[in-house]
């Protein structure tokens, strides 16, 4: 072979290479959304039907590239033949800068794309997809030339032109969220087999450890700061790890287990959360916990769990899940935790913790709720009463404490010691977290439900001066989403001063807000974060006070 058509072929492979490139790094905002749907595809797809403004830029590219090949064709060979190669190279263009504009997208994302192993994984077939394009299209050519060549009129009708080859080549990156799909169907095996081996590991390490306390925590809102809560108290007693953060898939529960846990370990807290029926049954079976807690049941992540119904028997697989010996803490308060309660049999214990009913293992008294903090007095059904102070908001917050309270007490933590750990107790971020200054900010943006969004606007309403609420109101809730919504704006109407509404659930809120002739004047409507950071210093002054309610309901803003 010459040195010419050697640098030919090296120059043809290093464009393919190139064009696979461009489109790998053009799929990284669909990947990463894949990844913040928590890899369940069904809600991947429903993101992609509900964005289609994310394809157009693959999509353009992939049209203007078909555009230049039938006019190259059609034009014939001199100037045809030039455009007829120029729709590749603008096609691998359009697709680069595209991509490029996403990764510097990605340092401004709420939470960037984590290049995990998974991640790594679902590239290298989608890379292959992409680079399967050029190929099959010289596959199919060739076919339709030989066929030429025979006398064998190829395909009939408008295929005679050779187009269904050069639709080929342009469909990964013309469909590039689907291309993004099908990359994901072929390593989901793979990544079953990756999960097994892990989540089998962790179960060998949990219980290599028979005297581990193993505790399970659950609920539709409130787990994470009753987990903080639990945490806290039992390290007066015992060495305590807690899963972090928002860490309450499995994958995450074992990742903290393989990675954390050791022998010296007393006590294993894992929170648990639920966007479908099984949920909790399954993260039951990874812990084996022998102590639960149910925070409350509610109106939650409707929009995959598709009823009420489905929600509390989910929850309520936690029940189902302890230990024969388990003991489980459910919130009186919640008039459903007490249907559970009454409903649920468990070969073990169940209590009741609260502020108010019958039959309570322990009750919280006495609440004084201000911007410095609460107090109250927790007693216990056996007589026991322990005065207690904290810097947490909110009586929301007071609940969740007796929950932890109450299953310390039970492990054999005295008074004094619940007490000593409920003062150790720190706002949890994005969790009616104050932060004090001339303007001063409560930052509830952690994933809002209608009965936390409804506590944290009583806080609110406490403080003294201008009260501001930066909202995109109350997401995931299926069909009732508009409904609730507008309940939270005609709440928001005593509440609040200023109220400034982000994204599509504006009208909803708008609506509630103006029934309680909230001033119109005084309501702001934005479509992104970035906006209504820009609006906010136009109606702040000192000593007001600015709740941010809810996380933005586009993963993007």
């Amino acid at each position: 072979m010459e040195t010419t058509e050697i640098l030919i072929q090296l120059t043809f492979w290093a464009y393919l290479l190139a064009d696979a490139l461009a489109v790998a790094v053009a799929a990284i905002p669909f990947v990463h959304m894949l990844q913040l749907e928590s890899y369940q595809g069904r809600m991947y797809l429903k993101w992609v039907a509900k964005h289609s403004g994310q394809w157009t830029g693959p999509l353009l590219a992939g049209a203007a590239g078909l555009l230049l090949r039938v006019a190259g064709m059609i034009l014939g060979t001199g100037a045809g033949a030039w455009i007829w190669r120029g729709g590749d190279l603008l096609y691998t263009a359009m697709l680069a800068f595209y991509g490029f504009a996403a990764l510097k997208g990605q340092k401004e994302a709420k939470k960037p794309l984590a290049y995990t192993a998974r991640v790594k994984r679902l590239l290298v077939p989608l890379f292959i997809l992409a680079f399967l394009g050029p190929i099959l299209r010289l596959w199919l050519q060739s076919i339709y030339m030989g066929q030429l060549l025979n006398g064998i009129q190829p395909w009939g009708g408008w295929m005679d032109y050779g187009l269904w080859p050069e639709l080929i080549r342009f469909l990964p990156g013309m469909l590039l969220p689907l291309t993004v799909f099908v990359a994901y169907l072929i390593t989901w095996p793979l990544e079953k087999l990756v999960q097994g081996w892990y989540l089998n590991d962790a179960k060998k390490r949990l219980l290599k450890n028979p005297n581990l306390i193993r505790i399970g925590i659950t609920g539709s809102f409130g787990k994470t700061s009753t987990k903080y809560a639990l945490g806290t108290l039992l390290a007066e007693k015992y060495n305590t790890l807690f899963t972090p953060g928002s860490f309450n898939t499995p994958m995450g529960v074992t990742r903290v287990i393989r990675e954390q846990l050791t022998e010296d370990h007393q006590v294993f807290i894992a929170e648990m959360g639920a966007r479908y029926k099984g949920d909790i049954a399954e993260l039951c079976r990874l812990v084996r916990p022998r102590y639960g807690i149910i925070t409350a049941v509610g109106k939650q992540h409707l929009e995959t769990f598709g009823s009420l119904e489905n929600v509390i028997r989910t929850k309520a697989e936690l029940m189902a899940g302890l230990t024969e010996d388990g003991v489980c803490f459910l919130n009186g308060d919640d008039p459903i935790c007490r249907e559970i309660y009454e409903g649920y049999d468990i070969p073990g214990k169940k209590y009741l913790f609260g502020t108010e009913g019958e039959g309570l293992y322990m009750r919280a008294e006495h609440i004084s709720v201000g911007p410095e903090g609460s107090r109250f007095e927790l007693a216990a059904a056996d007589g026991g009463r322990i005065p207690c102070a904290t810097a947490l908001l909110g009586r929301h917050n007071i609940l969740n404490v007796t929950g932890a309270a109450a299953l310390a007490y039970y492990l054999g933590l005295t008074g004094e010691e619940i007490a000593a750990g409920i003062a150790n107790l720190a706002p949890v971020e994005h969790r009616l977290q104050l932060i004090k200054g001339p303007i001063t900010v409560i930052d509830d943006a952690f994933n809002a439900n209608p009965v936390g969004a409804g506590e944290a606007l009583e806080v609110l309403k406490r403080f003294p001066g201008r009260r501001i609420i930066v909202t995109p109101g109350l997401v995931e809730l299926g069909e009732e989403q508009g409904a609730l919504n507008q309940e939270f704006g005609a709440h928001m109407a005593a509440c609040t001063d200023i109220a400034i509404l982000v994204g599509p659930n504006g009208p909803a809120m708008e609506a509630g807000l103006l029934s309680e002739d909230f001033p119109e004047s005084c309501l702001i409507r934005v479509d992104t974060l970035a906006q209504a950071t820009e609006k906010l210093p136009l109606y702040q002054e000192p000593g007001c006070t600015v709740l941010f309610e809810n996380d933005l309901t586009d993963n993007y803003n």
